[in-house]
């Protein structure tokens, strides 16, 4: 359906009338950069455009009470001195004559998208606005905020849309205290955020903004930072700061612009893919540019680039972690089973006597943390776009597919002695429905590694699956893959002569016992309800994953696999974000008609449908996952931020 971008370049009217260093950041010049970007990468022209609408009074009044609307209101005929003095009753604020103008334009963005979402004209999208929001509350301007325009959203989707489940992500640097204050006690909002905090030194060093806080009433447990997977969303809206990249003077962090779009394709599965992104910070303009680039590129349905660096999560993030899930492990039974334990007990319980100073722009900031961008931010980081974004290879000529108009079905294959070559060493592949599977499969993968397909569907006889994923493997290997992921699951053993030499790492989801008979050889049985399956991809797929960083995934579903289509479709959209989106699915031809074109869909870049409301994994699910955990966690540092943490 599409994604839409939201703009009106009288956003830009608003500057600084005085001298003030703390709010000189947030100029006009931060949305006419990210603009430009979209436009020199071809990213605007392939969106639906639309140009914003000022929100009326009484939609700000969803959120904001009439005295403060009235307020800025005023502010449209305040001299200079007058609108100095009245900025300087707020924290960090600084009004303008077209302030209330402007502010209306961003909050009615937000509401275009919403309802554009809402009402199916498009799938996703990003509303490109200034002032940003999310400091706002209800009588109060804050941060550069005026209003509150993703809690004005949500307002607005409860009231006109209907809807009963909205998830909130915010993953601004900074909290988003406006947004908690508005919807504590109210349960049909799930405010996730993730910001720096350093304990209450952190802007702006608020004790509410520690994990400890969790709402309250009927909105305990709703204001949250924990895995969402039994929430369900029918709307996911993202206060969308950059100022957690690289070379953000605000922030001080080393978020390179396409961990946005890991963000982004993460939080595409949920709500069946209704994500509306609203801009909040990000105030070095080069490192914004690129992120709000890789945002949209990843709503637009484009694979999200590699992560750089080394995947091994500093300590103080396992203690955050650990210390929201205590807090919130109360309220959801997704927690329950877990080793919830703080890690520390946080400096901000101290008195205020006795907590240290707040950090200071130029003060200490996290190892590693640069005050300019590196190298990265020099080179554009989107990949180079193959010829085509998906492929199909099925041999049943009797099969008809229905596919988005840029998936095509694969007419080539292998030249035949190439083919039998490959196929010499197993029984299975000398068959001629083998044989002939085998060599569309080759055809397809050569294509992938040789960057002209970026993703693909291939399918085999079911007694030939163990045969066609070995060949997979090795031609992979042998053809370019450096480093090559295979997640199998069903009655399929890895290939016995296969080296452990850290090219490859098998994941084998069959059903059978915990095993992980090397780092690189794991297997664990395949949970029985949709909760437990869940707890396994975020507990376990993923980190291993992302720690090993594949440059190639292999997702092979064998005889007896048992997912469900809707399973098989989050499996795929979880794997794309890994290797630049260069994810291979190998099928049984019995099961294609039903799996090839969902798996098609999502990894063209369509959000899979949704799971519904996950049960709880069962205590068998979980001891084998935290097993495992135990067993591979010295090797793979990234499972420590998964859903499950061994027990001490």
């Amino acid at each position: 359906m599409g994604t839409a971008l939201v703009y009106h370049e009288d956003m830009t009217a608003t500057r600084l009338l005085w001298d003030d260093p703390e709010c000189e950041i947030e100029r006009p010049e931060r949305l006419t950069a990210a603009l430009d970007r979209l436009r020199q990468r071809g990213l605007e022209q392939r969106c639906l455009l639309l140009s914003a609408r000022e929100a009326s009074e009484e939609e700000l009044g969803l959120v904001h009470s009439p005295e403060y609307v009235s307020l800025v209101r005023e502010t449209q005929v305040l001299g200079k001195e007058e609108l100095q003095a009245l900025s300087g009753q707020f924290d960090a604020i600084c009004f303008h004559p077209s302030t209330f103008h402007c502010a209306r334009l961003a909050a009615g963005a937000g509401l275009q998208l919403v309802d554009a979402v809402l009402t199916g004209a498009v799938q996703n999208g990003l509303a490109l606005v200034r002032p940003p929001g999310h400091h706002s509350q209800r009588a109060a301007a804050n941060g550069f905020c005026v209003f509150n325009n993703v809690a004005i959203a949500a307002a607005h989707a409860k009231q006109k849309h209907g809807l009963h489940r909205i998830l909130v992500v915010d993953w601004d640097v900074h909290h988003g205290q406006g947004i908690q204050y508005l919807f504590e006690d109210d349960p049909s909002i799930l405010y996730f955020s993730w910001h720096r905090y350093e304990h209450g030194r952190f802007w702006p060093f608020l004790r509410e903004s520690d994990a400890d806080a969790v709402g309250r009433g009927q909105g305990l447990g709703f204001t949250v930072n924990l895995p969402w997977n039994q929430f369900d969303p029918e709307l996911v809206l993202v206060s969308a700061g950059f100022d957690s990249a690289i070379g953000d003077p605000e922030g001080q962090m080393q978020a390179t612009p396409e961990c946005f779009a890991h963000l982004t394709q993460l939080l595409q599965v949920l709500a069946g893919g209704r994500v509306c992104a609203v801009l909040e910070g990000g105030y070095h303009l080069e490192s914004l540019a690129e992120s709000v680039c890789m945002t949209v590129q990843t709503l637009l349905g484009d694979p999200a680039p590699p992560l750089s660096g080394s995947m091994v999560p500093c300590q103080s993030a396992l203690e955050s972690i650990q210390s929201a899930r205590a807090a919130q492990a109360p309220h959801w039974k997704s927690l329950q089973l877990q080793d919830v334990t703080p890690v520390l007990m946080s400096p901000s319980i101290l008195s205020p006597e006795e907590r240290p100073p707040p950090l200071l722009p130029g003060g200490p900031v996290c190892k590693g943390a640069a005050s300019a961008p590196s190298s990265l931010l020099d080179q554009p980081c989107l990949c180079p776009a193959p010829s085509v974004r998906t492929a199909v290879a099925l041999t049943a000529p009797d099969i008809t597919l229905v596919l988005p108009p840029d998936v095509i079905q694969q007419e080539g294959s292998a030249l035949r002695e190439e083919t039998e070559a490959w196929a010499r060493p197993h029984e299975s592949l000398a068959r001629e429905e083998a044989l002939a599977a085998l060599g569309k499969l080759l055809y397809l993968l050569d294509g992938m590694l040789d960057g002209q397909v970026n993703s693909g569907i291939a399918a085999t006889p079911a007694s030939a699956a163990a045969a066609t994923l070995d060949v997979a493997i090795r031609r992979g290997l042998s053809h370019g893959a450096q480093r090559l992921l295979c997640v199998a699951l069903g009655q399929l053993d890895r290939p016995p002569d296969l080296a452990h030499d850290g090219r490859s790492l098998w994941l084998n989801i069959r059903g059978k016992e915990a095993a992980a008979l090397s780092m690189f050889h794991v297997s664990t049985p395949l949970p029985a309800m949709t909760g437990g399956f869940l707890s396994c991809i975020l507990g376990l797929v993923l980190p291993l994953a992302y720690s090993f960083q594949p440059d190639l995934v292999l997702v092979a579903l064998g005889p007896g696999h048992g997912l469900q289509g809707r399973h098989a479709a989050l499996l795929a959209a979880m794997l794309r974000g890994l290797a630049g989106g260069r994810v291979l699915a190998l099928l049984e031809e019995d099961s294609t008609p039903q799996l090839a074109g969902i798996l098609a869909r999502v990894l063209n870049g369509e959000a899979p449908p949704s799971l519904g409301a996950s049960s709880v994994a069962s205590p068998e699910d979980v001891r084998a996952l935290m097993y495992l955990r135990g067993q591979l966690e010295p090797q793979w540092k990234m499972l420590q931020v998964g859903a499950f943490t061994p027990q001490k």
